[in-house]
């Protein structure tokens, strides 16, 4: 399945100039969650870009690291082992990133072990109601095409891609996926203190995942952020893919009122989110390596 979806996505041809070569990418996912690209092959794609230091962001898991090192030591690229992980706030989904873990930590791989069995609790019942709905559709079919041990909706969404159901991944969490849509199973997730914790505990950073997602249950993105920092946050996502100046702005600025360390990445999945590149996400993203030192700095004074 790996081998079939990287050769359906090329790298396209960068033109980088001065300025680009000091970019870096801290949100990047490979087949070892939900991506489309091999560990190596996103490594590589970084290189063609003009990055300097990226991070693996898998979802809840952490085995493509060594893949990323080996071949990050071979293109002289940075590796930054990292994570995202999915907490819930109110209704809706929170992601926190954790950057420098101790990855092979055992608590922490205990701790998603048990979150990733909980997608394999609630994929089934998603796979029901889209059998339900008249859809041909098998749970085998959507562990086969992620390839890992991680297994979301987005893999779901593939499938439906491939049986022509939907033309897009956007469509199938649009028609089918997303909150409050015909298949919609909600999952069993930590509290936002909890993914803080766990990634603490691990020695690593947590940062708050593209803050334009979040949905406040009460108060504003500040007052959460301010709780949030309480619980032991380091740093927000400013820099994003689909983050527009304003809020580039906006993020800048809570992030320098609280005291939070500044990070960005372009959350590149491939195939499900085919306008966003490495290191460039739309094409604008421009995340500076001079936010790199500061992170270092923090993660040792922890």
């Amino acid at each position: 399945a790996r081998n079939l979806h990287s050769a359906a996505r090329r790298p396209k041809t960068v033109a980088i100039g001065p300025r680009d070569m000091s970019r870096i990418d801290l949100h990047l996912h490979t087949t070892h969650s939900d991506g489309s690209q091999t560990p190596a092959e996103v490594v590589t794609l970084a290189h063609e870009a003009g990055v300097s230091a990226l991070a693996i962001t898998d979802h809840d898991i952490t085995t493509g690291l060594p893949e990323a090192m080996a071949t990050g030591q071979t293109l002289g690229i940075e590796i930054i082992p990292g994570i995202e992980i999915s907490s819930r706030h109110g209704e809706s989904e929170l992601h926190v990133l954790g950057y420098f873990l101790k990855w092979e930590d055992a608590q922490l791989n205990e701790r998603l072990t048990a979150l990733r069995e909980s997608r394999h609790r609630r994929n089934p019942k998603i796979v029901a109601l889209l059998q339900a709905a008249g859809i041909d559709i098998t749970y085998d079919e959507v562990r086969a095409v992620a390839g890992s041990d991680s297994v979301g909706r987005p893999h779901i969404a593939r499938v439906l891609m491939d049986k022509k159901v939907v033309t897009s991944a956007k469509e199938a969490f649009d028609r089918f996926l997303a909150e409050g849509k015909p298949a919609y199973v909600p999952r069993d997730l930590p509290s936002p203190a909890d993914a803080i914790r766990w990634i603490r505990e691990a020695g690593g950073l947590a940062v708050l995942a593209h803050p334009t997602w979040v949905k406040t249950v009460e108060g504003t993105l500040t007052d959460l952020a301010r709780q949030l920092k309480e619980q032991g946050l380091d740093g927000v996502e400013v820099h994003y893919s689909t983050h527009t100046p304003r809020q580039t702005r906006e993020y800048l600025s809570l992030a320098k009122q609280l005291g939070l360390l500044v990070t960005g990445g372009s959350d590149f999945h491939g195939l499900t989110k085919p306008d966003i590149e490495v290191g460039t996400g739309k094409g604008s993203l421009h995340v500076p390596d001079h936010l790199l030192p500061k992170l270092k700095d923090a993660v040792a004074a922890l």
